[in-house]
């Protein structure tokens, strides 16, 4: 089970799971945005029941303490579908019984055809992904949800990375949640954000861990944001 307690906390234990779980990693890796980054998060590597069910119990707490209203839960294709429907279950289990719907990438010729699938897509929408790299994936999300008659109206993810997002292969000055909060209008719900994962690795400084704080401080000095 996920310990309750403070969202601080709520974040600190998310950090240590994603670490026990493999999905977080530290070494060099090339972003989308030709970075090298000292870590990276791949929420593709919760890959089973018991890591599925724990990281919905991270969102689902996240998303409750975070005070965001909402009618339905959205999941866009692929990584956001199996997100979206876990977190369902979980904020159901709370006693927040929701409903959800999912998107396909393409559209479907027959049964009931269409590109939605689920509940019907109404009022205030929380689209539950795992990362945003550079709000692409929330503005596909937002024009989904509008052509169905429906508001987005928040999203949430597993990590903000705190950095500079990119256009035209140029950084900017806010990063991709800054992006989908100032310019798109959602609010933005994070799990845990690179701000977290820094004060997780200060306090392994003693242990292994601790060796990569100075080279994911360094990243976020030349590429953070506030």
């Amino acid at each position: 089970m996920v310990a309750g307690g403070s969202q601080d906390q709520l974040a600190q234990d998310f950090v240590q799971f994603a670490v026990d779980a493999g999905v977080l990693r530290f070494g060099e890796f090339k972003t989308k945005a030709g970075r090298l980054s000292p870590y990276f998060f791949n929420a593709g590597l919760f890959d089973d029941g018991a890591k599925l069910g724990r990281l919905a119990q991270f969102y689902a707490r996240s998303i409750i303490a975070s005070g965001i209203e909402f009618d339905m839960i959205f999941g866009p294709a692929y990584k956001g579908i199996p997100l979206a429907a876990v977190v369902a279950v979980e904020l159901a289990s709370l006693g927040r019984n929701v409903p959800y719907a999912y998107n396909r990438k393409e559209a479907k010729d027959h049964g009931e055809g269409g590109t939605l699938v689920g509940a019907p897509v109404r009022g205030r929408v929380l689209v539950v992904d795992d990362v945003m790299s550079a709000g692409t994936a929330a503005r596909e999300s937002i024009t989904i949800i509008q052509a169905a008659g429906a508001t987005p109206h928040a999203v949430a993810i597993a990590l903000d990375r705190q950095e500079m997002a990119t256009e035209n292969g140029a950084d900017v000055a806010h990063s991709a949640v800054q992006y989908v909060r100032g310019q798109l209008g959602l609010e933005v719900c994070a799990i845990a954000r690179l701000s977290d994962l820094l004060q997780y690795l200060e306090r392994h400084s003693g242990d292994a861990l601790g060796a990569h704080h100075a080279r994911v401080l360094a990243y976020r000095r030349r590429y953070g944001v506030e």
